[in-house]
């Protein structure tokens, strides 16, 4: 199998969710609006990027139905797939001869190989979004997969945007004057980019789990300048140092989101070398509050928030990291055969896993958890605000959490469970029964069942959850 991004995109060609756009687009700014435009529609592929030698996709990986599919597993499976690649580790495959390195470029031809778009219009410079940072300390021989934002400076310089907590960042401050080596990997396949977008201890390789989404060992080559192994059948590499001691100031960047931040100083990345395939695509994210940029995150920090929750004492349904929260901070849970008071142990143990989650609503398994309406109509239909509500103030946090002030942030927890006693009559919302929905749904011609969208008032007609 290719371990490329190339198969699914033609995959998604042959469901007829690609768009092909051959008309000229500017790097600056154009490509962020066609994109944009199709946001949570067809992936999109540009013949003709102003400064791009090579096509450019994006919008791969923009809802959970992607995600299934580039892993091979059914929506409902999606996350357990994700736990279990966080528990599985297969050694990666070494390789010699990579379509990666079909051609070998000079450090001084990065930015006329990779477009780095102005995607926002108070942004500081262009940016880099989809490139995979794959890094090896030479001291302790640790590596890590993971993605951050790079802005070129010079001709072979550029900025990285890396989280003080990041474990890149540690690995760079390891790594000491001699610099990290790194490579940035462009178009890979998508069960490598959701591997490396999990939640992994510090020394963890990504790509050894990446193999039990994949269905086989991770092929690797050895990067022409480094140690690093990068993909081998990437689309574009990039290779490189992080100085964590080369400080740059960034100024105002787009952020999960949707706002700007100014993040002070960041590293510098000391370019050595690009590499490509001969007929290579350039793969982009849009950033921000752009649908692949909160799935792509989302939902592999909702695996390892269902896996953290396992002990809590009762059945974990679903959890949901929301697209309005960027798909970091705002967290739906459902759950099965709770005692009283389990709900905030719930909310409680979802904090704790992961910093940067500020807010979290516990429902019941009835309710879609992925459905905005449906987990709204929960808190106003099952809650009892002076009672069900959790807040804790002055909770540490990550910076890039909106509304913290001085590293702390105010969280709220949900408890928006049915509860014994607090309707006479009942708090099961009012569905045809279930039988009859589904015997509906398996009568209807095969071109009508494709754009079945069910309202709320289908949803708890069926186990579990949505049509």
């Amino acid at each position: 199998m290719d371990q490329s991004m190339r198969g699914f995109v033609d995959q998604l060609a042959d469901a007829g969710e690609l768009v092909e756009v051959s008309t000229p687009i500017a790097a600056d700014y154009e490509l962020s609006a066609l994109i944009g435009l199709f946001d949570r529609g067809p992936a999109v592929r540009a013949s003709d990027v102003t400064g791009s030698p090579m096509p450019v996709v994006g919008n791969l990986l923009n809802s959970r139905e992607r995600l299934a599919r580039a892993v091979g597993c059914d929506v409902a499976d999606l996350l357990d797939e994700l736990t279990a690649a966080v528990a599985a580790r297969t050694p990666v495959e070494m390789v010699t001869d990579a379509p990666a390195q079909q051609v070998v470029l000079p450090a001084q031809s990065v930015w006329e190989q990779v477009i780095a778009p102005r995607w926002f219009e108070r942004d500081s410079g262009g940016y880099v979004t989809a490139g995979l940072i794959l890094a090896h300390d030479p001291v302790s021989g640790m590596r890590n997969a993971s993605y951050a934002r790079v802005k070129p400076l010079t001709a072979t310089t550029g900025f990285i945007g890396i989280a003080p907590n990041h474990h890149l960042t540690a690995l760079s401050r390891s790594a000491g004057p001699e610099g990290l080596p790194v490579a940035l990997a462009f178009g890979v396949h998508p069960a490598i980019q959701l591997a490396s977008c999990t939640y992994l201890a510090l020394g963890d390789d990504e790509l050894e789990h990446a193999a039990h989404l994949l269905g086989e060992k991770v092929r690797v080559v050895r990067a022409t300048t480094s140690d690093v192994l990068v993909p081998a059948d990437a689309e574009v590499v990039v290779e490189g140092r992080i100085f964590a001691d080369r400080t740059v100031h960034e100024g105002l960047v787009n952020e999960y989101h949707g706002m700007y931040e100014d993040y002070g100083d960041g590293c510098t990345l000391e370019i050595t070398a690009v590499t490509r395939r001969s007929d290579a695509t350039m793969q982009v994210i849009l950033p921000g509050l752009g649908s692949e940029h909160s799935y792509i995150a989302g939902v592999p920090i909702a695996a390892g928030i269902k896996h953290a929750l396992r002990g809590m004492g009762c059945r974990i349904v679903d959890v949901a990291v929301t697209h309005a929260g960027g798909g970091r901070v705002d967290v739906v849970v459902s759950i099965d055969g709770a005692r009283p008071g389990v709900a905030r142990r719930i909310i409680m143990g979802a904090f704790a896993a992961v910093s940067m989650v500020k807010q979290v609503t516990v429902v019941d398994a009835d309710v879609d958890v992925w459905d905005d309406v449906h987990v709204h109509w929960a808190r106003t239909s099952r809650m009892r605000w002076d009672r069900d509500l959790v807040r804790i103030d002055a909770v540490a946090t990550d910076r890039n959490v909106p509304m913290q002030e001085g590293g702390t942030v105010t969280k709220v927890g949900m408890d928006a469970t049915v509860k014994s006693g607090d309707r006479a009559v009942g708090p099961q919302l009012a569905v045809p029964p279930a039988t009859v929905t589904l015997a509906v749904r398996d009568g209807l011609p095969a071109e009508l069942a494709k754009q079945l969208a069910p309202a709320l008032v289908l949803h708890g007609s069926l186990t579990g959850g949505s049509l």
